[in-house]
């Protein structure tokens, strides 16, 4: 028998984490960074102890929320392209119910996080202990339960000696690119610091393999075919792309065949936005450039994406009786969507592959690409000299958001500032190896369409999820992956009042971000979602019962943390404070007031949304009426 060696579980586990390293091309990675921690009961005196014992090489940092900081340990991983991780603790009860919505956005996302929430007592001695819900018919149910559905892996460890091969399923599947996300292990908390005698070669160091696997001659032959049998192919890069390193490959496919490339949020900044063939965003939130050359297509090759609706239109973004799909990815089920030619490999060695074969093909696009990115970058720059007209800035929505009601969000933000040429603005003044990020509501589709991330891996939107409160944890998790970067969150005023807690933690442990904060005073997006259906601006304003528009000066607040704060009106102030926060080495905010209904629109795309079939309204009806006619040239598949 092997030598034993005498820990707590708890123990057991962070001298498990500190012996893990994956191996990819030629390289060996310390795959977990470092251990985020809210202490509460529970895991305290567990986990607690042995980080305090003996962390090791692990980072070991206090969150102050425990949605932030699964967030941050989230967008750590994704910067990293999902090769290190952290884990994260969590208390009891709510602590770990506050691990769901991040669960989900890891999960929606494809990124590896390890959760690590503390359960109640095995033992059930003391039952039901604080925070502990009841179930009369299972007393087997915690809040943990809640998990599951947001966990590639869960387990419940009740023994010790259950974390050894929990731990190394749990690995499996994190490392697996194939399977990636969130795994969960929930751990009793009187568990944590009960004692097993665990074989030694347990503890040893661990190598996780991340292998490249390659197309079988069958697929090679058929997505070779499958290319040259098109005349107007279009590559739409995914995050399986990024994370694959494919940039060289999807650059060189792209010139010697003269294939345009155009992005999903996950895949943007995979290939640079000033390559010639890189016309941008696909879908709702993409570029006219973009969209109009998805239209044309006979083709789309689908490279590590997951077709989200906001990717394809709700699938009107094709000619579904003209055009088919040749989907490259490391899953399978992603591989089959659109019924699709399935290539199950991965990205880079396939497009390698795929590059030997095409012999000399060429594609019939000709200088329509070059024309169309002229066209784009025209738009954008119209979009940059927008300015506030108090006479007519917004006629086609006149009738319900009216010129005067937008003229008294001026007045009551005392700004006339429009949100686009504010985004094209920073884009202008920010350092290019900066890296940005943003998640929900209006900015993810400003940020998609109008900002030329020019250096790779700058751009770490999360659009899988579109998770509210995940910009500024997220930017905390990158600056710890980004060290040397400045970090840039774009967050609009909603987001940030969800959640911004882990701003704090970047000041307390001194990792600079900095935050942009877009108010327009309500949920612009949403807001513009409603009225475009044909309901009047309902609940999505911040307004006081007395209907007066709020003026909340979020600065003094990140101020009262300890940021360096700026208050923003103009361009030019907007510039001088970026400038000046580039300098600075505590976290920034920059809250810029913004008018409302400034933001970009769709460009000849369409979002399906569930819109009423039985209204008073007659502009909801005919909502419903074009939205039924949109769905005629949709598929389901």
């Amino acid at each position: 028998m092997g030598k034993k060696i005498r820990l707590t579980t708890g123990q057991a586990i962070i001298k498990f984490l500190k012996n893990q390293y994956l191996y990819v091309d030629g390289e060996e990675i310390q795959f977990v960074e470092g251990v985020f921690d809210l202490f509460g009961h529970g895991n305290v005196v567990g986990i607690g102890q042995a980080l305090e014992e003996d962390p090791g090489n692990l980072k070991v940092i206090q969150g102050k929320n425990e949605q932030g900081m699964a967030h941050a340990a989230t967008a750590f991983s994704k910067q990293k392209l999902r090769r290190s991780i952290y884990a994260v603790s969590t208390s009891v009860g709510p602590g770990s119910a506050n691990l769901a919505a991040a669960a989900a956005t890891a999960l929606a996302n494809n990124i590896p996080v390890l959760l690590l929430p503390s359960d109640t007592f095995a033992t059930r001695q003391p039952d039901p202990v604080l925070q502990q819900v009841e179930h009369e018919t299972n007393l087997t149910t915690t809040t943990n339960d809640a998990l599951k559905a947001v966990s590639r892996y869960w387990d419940r460890v009740t023994r010790p000696e259950q974390i050894m091969s929990s731990l190394i399923r749990a690995f499996e599947v994190m490392t697996n690119p194939a399977q990636a996300g969130p795994a969960t292990i929930c751990i009793s908390q009187d568990v944590q610091g009960e004692a097993f005698d665990f074989d030694e070669s347990f503890f040893d160091k661990r190598i996780h393999y991340l292998d490249r696997p390659e197309p079988v001659e069958r697929e090679v032959e058929l997505m070779t075919k499958t290319v040259r049998y098109s005349r107007k192919p279009v590559i739409l890069v995914g995050g399986g792309a990024k994370y694959s390193k494919a940039r060289e490959e999807l650059i060189e496919i792209s010139e010697k065949f003269n294939i345009p490339l155009v992005e999903t949020q996950a895949g943007k900044s995979t290939v640079e936005a000033n390559f010639k063939n890189n016309l941008g965003g696909m879908g709702i939130t993409g570029t006219l450039a973009a969209n109009k050359i998805a239209a044309e297509a006979d083709l789309v090759i689908g490279i590590g994406t997951r077709y989200t609706d906001f990717a394809t239109s709700s699938k009107t973004a094709f000619d579904f009786d003209n055009t088919k799909f040749l989907n490259i990815n490391i899953n399978r089920m992603q591989a089959y969507k659109l019924d699709a030619v399935q290539i199950v490999a991965d990205a880079k060695v396939t497009l390698q592959k795929l590059i030997q074969s095409l012999g000399d093909y060429q594609s019939e696009h000709g200088n329509k690409i070059s024309q169309l990115k002229a066209e784009w970058e025209e738009e954008r720059e119209r979009l940059s000299n927008l300015k506030f007209n108090r006479e007519a800035y917004v006629p086609e929505i006149k009738d319900q958001f009216n010129q005067e009601i937008l003229n008294d969000y001026a007045d009551a933000l005392n700004t006339e500032l429009p949100q686009s040429p504010a985004v094209i603005k920073a884009n202008e003044i920010v350092s290019p190896d900066s890296v940005v990020i943003t998640s929900a509501g209006s900015l993810p589709g400003d940020l998609q369409r109008l900002w030329n991330a020019t250096v790779p891996n700058t751009y770490s939107v999360e659009y899988g999820y579109s998770c509210m409160g995940y910009e500024i944890s997220g930017a905390l998790g990158i600056k710890l992956a980004e060290p040397s970067r400045e970090v840039y969150s774009f967050v609009g005023d909603g987001s940030f009042l969800m959640l911004h807690s882990e701003l704090i933690t970047s000041i307390q442990y001194k990792q600079k971000i900095n935050l942009l904060l877009f108010d327009n005073s309500g949920y612009g997006c949403i807001n513009n979602l409603q009225m475009e259906n044909g309901i009047n601006s309902y609940d999505t304003e911040f307004r006081t019962v007395d209907n007066e528009i709020l003026n909340i000066d979020y600065a003094k607040v990140a101020e009262g943390y300890g940021a360096k704060v700026y208050r923003v009106n103009t361009l030019e102030e907007l510039e001088e404070a970026i400038k000046d926060a580039e300098q600075q080495e505590v976290s920034t905010v920059i809250e810029i007031k913004v008018l409302p209904k400034t933001m970009t629109d769709g460009y000849e795309s369409w979002w399906h949304v569930g819109i009423a079939e039985v209204s008073q309204s007659e502009k909801v009806k005919q909502a419903f009426e074009s939205k039924e006619k949109k769905l005629e040239v949709a598929k389901q598949y």
